[in-house]
């Protein structure tokens, strides 16, 4: 025998080793759950188009061609709303004017400024999980630390932006951090689930930035429960002029990523949370301190989320309003999910909640689609991501050596 000869069923092989490899990995499982979740959307579309209806009794062919027209204008509205008018874009930077380039461009840079609070709401739920922790109250801590921002952001006068900025920041990171703390506390101390803890926080973190927001807080000038503007200084940097809202929270959100990552996988004490998430039994034998990482974690969580509410606050509101989040908290639990509870994950992911978010209101201006469909697509999404199984059926997929798409979570009756 040749040597070619011998060399091709090795090639064969480790083809075949390699499409089997690729057929257990998660991501191949979260990107098949990510194009079904799109393709279930685009055919609940079709089948309530009425035009589809209509047409279905005298031609079914023809009903099926309009429910397809009509679910591929949804997804092209979809995407020029996230990412742009391909046409006009390239039509701004032949004109040559500013203004036109700005307004071409908008929809893809207002897509990220839509995923920055998305990345610190799903760093603080993920965090949790890998501490073995359910985090359900980022909401409430998006709004405590809204709160300690704007405080920080208004009456704090008189220091330039380089020492405004980072104390605002901070302020809302401590408020967030003290607010995740106090169930944390309570866990660790009495045994009080924090999911429980979580939620009743979030009722009285509404309700006080609601009774702040109605008296000391209120601006003076106004009639509607909103604050005063906050001080120029401490308002985040943006990258272009109006209607540009790109601001460089987008990129304080990657570092806070990436000092996540760093702490969770690259420290002893990260070290420490992870094997408290996944056994706490064997941390205690090992000398671990279960109540003191508790603590920790629902602290850092809490500032994660608080940081949220600050991004929005300094880099695109710059002011603080009753009811300002819009769910950002609930949707960071389906983040941390999607991203796997790693801090890469759920910054991938942020960026396609961010996206499907901004588009989601040019779909429904230009193709007439309810905006809900957008929670449609994110819950099949998350549906699939959650029972791989589904997944690895339709699909014929190879089981994992190891089951790596659970989630390690000791919350629900767990010590």
């Amino acid at each position: 025998m040749t040597n070619k000869e011998s060399e091709q069923p090795m090639k064969k092989d480790s083809g075949k080793i390699f499409l089997e490899e690729l057929s257990k990995s998660p991501l191949t499982v979260t990107i098949l759950a990510i194009l079904t979740g799109l393709l279930l959307g685009g055919l609940l579309v079709a089948i309530t188009t009425e035009e589809a209806y209509a047409a279905f009794s005298s031609s079914p062919w023809e009903a099926i061609k309009i429910g397809a027209n009509a679910a591929w204008k949804t997804y092209q509205a979809l995407f020029t709303g996230s990412v742009g008018n391909p046409a006009k874009i390239v039509a701004a930077f032949q004109g040559g004017d500013a203004e036109e380039i700005r307004r071409a461009i908008n929809p893809f840079f207002e897509s990220l400024v839509a995923s920055t609070p998305y990345i610190f709401a799903g760093l603080a739920v993920a965090l949790g999980f890998r501490v073995g922790l359910f985090n359900i109250g980022a909401e409430g801590q998006i709004f405590i630390g809204a709160t300690t921002t704007v405080i920080a952001a208004i009456f704090l006068k008189g220091l330039p932006a380089i020492i405004h900025v980072p104390i605002s920041l901070l302020a809302g990171f401590i408020g967030g951090g003290l607010w995740g703390f106090i169930p944390g506390w309570l866990k660790a101390q009495t045994g009080g689930h924090e999911v429980i803890n979580t939620i009743m926080m979030n009722y009285i973190a509404f309700r006080l930035s609601e009774f702040l927001l109605r008296g000391p807080l209120k601006d003076p000038d106004g009639y509607t429960p909103v604050s005063a503007d906050i001080q120029d200084s401490a308002k985040l940097f943006r990258f272009f002029e109006n209607p540009i809202r790109f601001h460089i929270g987008f990129f304080i959100a990657l570092f806070f990523a990436f000092l996540v990552y760093w702490l969770l996988f690259k420290t002893t004490w990260g070290f420490t949370l992870r094997t408290v998430g996944s056994n706490p039994r064997a941390a205690k034998y090992a000398g671990m301190s279960i109540m003191k990482s508790t603590v920790i974690a629902m602290f850092l969580s809490g500032g994660l989320a608080g940081l949220a509410g600050a991004n929005e606050v300094l880099g695109v509101n710059h002011n603080l309003a009753v009811a300002f989040s819009s769910g950002y908290g609930f949707d960071a639990i389906a983040l941390a999910l999607l991203g796997k509870s790693n801090p890469l994950g759920v910054v991938l992911a942020a960026i396609m909640f961010g996206f499907l978010r901004n588009g989601a209101i040019q779909m429904q201006l230009t193709a007439g689609i309810p905006i809900d469909i957008i929670s449609v697509l994110q819950a099949a999404i998350l549906a699939f991501i959650a029972a791989p199984a589904i997944i690895r059926t339709m699909y014929r997929l190879k089981e994992p050596d190891m089951d790596l798409d659970a989630v390690t979570l000791r919350g629900w009756g767990g010590n």
